[in-house]
């Protein structure tokens, strides 16, 4: 009961029905108010419009005839409510409806009376007249104060409807709040189960209670993808880097059992095998790094320009053996990220297109930018790839039957995708009759003194 009370939903809950209930309460409040302000200007206005006509009287026909018309009007009132009194310089009562009268100071304009001894309140106007008499004009408030009295019970009683109304809606507050969140509760409790394929229901309002359920599937959706790539990187170690360890157990077997000496050539074929799964592993463990880091969107400006220009650079000698031309156009591109992620992608893709180029052919990598992208596109003279197996290019360890005897691992282009998506663009790979494009677009940074396109060759 107390961790219930103590609950935030609860608390929301009782904040919905005291402000409702307050807004009442201060609605009723100003209501009654108002009311009761305008019956009494009315009842003063009516006071204030007798006195003049009295006081009229007493200056054109004097005192006696002031006293004879208080007292016709007392014994037969034209209006019931109406109060008068002629009170001497002592304060004696000299006609009018009263029996007894406090003293007032000779200054008192508007006073009330009945309030204290529980007769019907009277509010009435004291004027001080040339022969030091006071004139007392007034009109019992009876019907005004009755209809104020009706108009409290009625405001009790709808203060007792809003205080339910208020608990209702307070309890439905409740409910619905409960509703929303128990949806996120148990959907977290089941993904905590293992059930990753589960989805918090979104209304498509736009709410807080929907933006949190879209951001918590989105969350979702990358603690699969990232679970799904261990998994994936796990079955891949398993089915194909076990072949070469096998062999390579198999061989260091075969070298133990053998009766003469090792000969170093072999030995350097086990070596170079153990470089080769120990760049597998290495490319595996970046990958999964690159996977698992936030997106780059607040790294610092890299200039895209500048890193195919060291990229060429680097690979000028490995093209310059094979007779490989190398064709550079870069156009002053910036771009928010890491910038040895970016270079290793680029390298990659050098690496890859002078691979499968043929000896004196040529590889191109330009620089563009267009409508806020950045463009780079790396072009070989290669068998290309056939357009149903682009999508499985991607994949860890995937090689395809061209690239069986070639050096490598298998993870190259997989590194170069992970850190695109990383970097918020896309990679995509185009027919380049011959050959392969692979074109990569990221989104383009403001870079500041920018110059004419850089060329390379």
């Amino acid at each position: 009961m107390n961790s219930a009370l103590r609950s935030t939903s609860f608390r929301l809950a009782l904040a919905v029905s005291l402000s409702f209930f307050l807004a009442i309460t201060s609605l009723g409040a100003g209501v009654y108010f108002a009311v009761s302000t305008l019956l009494d200007n009315v009842a003063r206005e009516v006071v204030r419009a007798d006195a003049a006509g009295l006081s009229d009287l007493y200056r054109q026909s004097g005192h006696e005839q002031l006293l004879d018309e208080i007292r016709d009007r007392v014994q037969e009132p034209d209006d019931p409510d109406a109060v008068y009194a002629l009170l001497d310089a002592d304060g004696n009562i000299l006609a009018g409806n009263f029996s007894s009268l406090p003293r007032w100071p000779a200054s008192a304009g508007w006073v009330e009376l009945g309030k204290q001894d529980g007769n019907p309140r009277v509010i009435a106007m004291l004027q001080r007249l040339s022969d030091n008499t006071t004139l007392l004009t007034g009109v019992h408030t009876r019907s005004q104060d009755g209809f104020l009295a009706l108009m409290l019970r009625t405001a009790l009683a709808g203060l007792i409807v809003a205080a339910l109304v208020g608990a209702v809606i307070g309890w439905l507050t409740l409910r619905w709040v409960g509703a929303r969140l128990h949806a996120l509760d148990a959907t977290a409790a089941q993904v905590g189960e293992g059930k990753l394929a589960l989805r918090v229901h979104s209304d498509g309002s736009g709410d807080a209670f929907d933006r949190v359920a879209r951001r918590f599937n989105a969350m979702l959706d990358r603690i699969e993808t990232l679970i799904d790539g261990v998994r994936h990187a796990t079955d891949h170690i398993a089915h194909d880097l076990r072949t070469p360890l096998t062999r390579l157990r198999n061989r260091l077997d075969a070298l133990r059992r053998r009766k003469q000496p090792i000969a170093a050539d072999e030995l350097d074929e086990a070596i170079d095998e153990t470089d080769q799964l120990l760049q597998s592993f290495s490319a595996l463990l970046r990958l999964s790094r690159i996977e698992a880091q936030a997106p780059a969107t607040d790294e610092p400006l890299v200039q895209m320009d500048a890193l195919a220009c060291d990229a060429m650079e680097l690979y000028a000698a490995v093209a310059g053996e094979r007779g490989i031309t190398l064709l550079g156009d870069f156009a002053p591109a910036a771009v928010h990220g890491d910038a040895d992620q970016l270079f290793q992608a680029l390298v990659n893709l050098l690496d890859n297109a002078i691979k499968f180029s043929p000896d004196g052919g040529e590889v191109s990598l330009q620089i563009a930018t267009a409508e806020g992208q950045v463009v780079v596109r790396v072009r070989d003279a290669g068998p290309g790839i056939a357009e149903n197996d682009h999508a499985r290019v991607f994949d860890r360890f995937e090689r395809l039957d061209a690239a069986r005897h070639t050096p490598g691992t298998g993870l190259g282009l997989s590194l170069v995708r992970a850190i695109v998506l990383r970097h918020g663009g896309n990679i995509l790979l185009q027919d380049g009759g011959p050959g392969l494009v692979v074109q990569i677009t990221l989104p383009q940074a403001a870079k500041k003194g920018a110059n004419g396109p850089r060329q390379a060759a």
